[in-house]
């Protein structure tokens, strides 16, 4: 099955009308996902500029850590629900489009970099221990909040994309 003839049917299927028919349910959906875009990139900007040393420069990287990380991973949760009922409810929309695609790429970068960045952020005395560590963690810490500018800015993109 091919990726416009997935598309066909899900488009098709019962749920898919309901939720396209429903005249509130896709423009809910997406408040509650940019919401979510909100939350994520502010736990995220955070923890991000505390690794690169920027930010919270009294607090141990446990305690920021310890603060920001359930309000991204809870963000990402509800990032994941919404696009799922969004990809549901348009498939034709977003299947078949590259920008999407780059996305969902991109979107994999960051959830496995954000994995990576954030287990040294639980080790208070990593960037003591390692200088080597301090030395790559800022570029590092602002590459990954420079992946999470463009993933908004795909998601924003692929309205406007065909």
């Amino acid at each position: 099955m091919t990726m416009a003839e997935f598309s066909q049917w899900l488009y098709g299927v019962p749920v898919s009308r309901y939720l396209r028919n429903a005249g509130w349910i896709v423009p809910t959906v997406q408040s509650v996902h940019i919401l979510a875009i909100a939350v994520l990139m502010g736990s995220g900007v955070v923890l991000d500029l505390k690794l690169a040393g920027f930010m919270a420069k009294t607090e141990s990287s446990r305690a920021v850590f310890d603060r920001y990380m359930p309000w991204l991973w809870g963000a990402l949760a509800m990032l994941f629900l919404t696009g799922l009922v969004m990809l549901t409810a348009e498939p034709d929309r977003v299947l078949s489009n590259w920008v999407f695609w780059t996305k969902m790429a991109l979107v994999a970068v960051a959830f496995f970099s954000t994995l990576m960045l954030r287990i040294p952020m639980r080790r208070d005395g990593l960037a003591a221990a390692s200088p080597n560590w301090s030395i790559a963690a800022r570029p590092i810490a602002l590459l990954s909040l420079a992946i999470w500018v463009l993933i908004i800015v795909c998601g924003r993109w692929i309205a406007y994309v065909i």
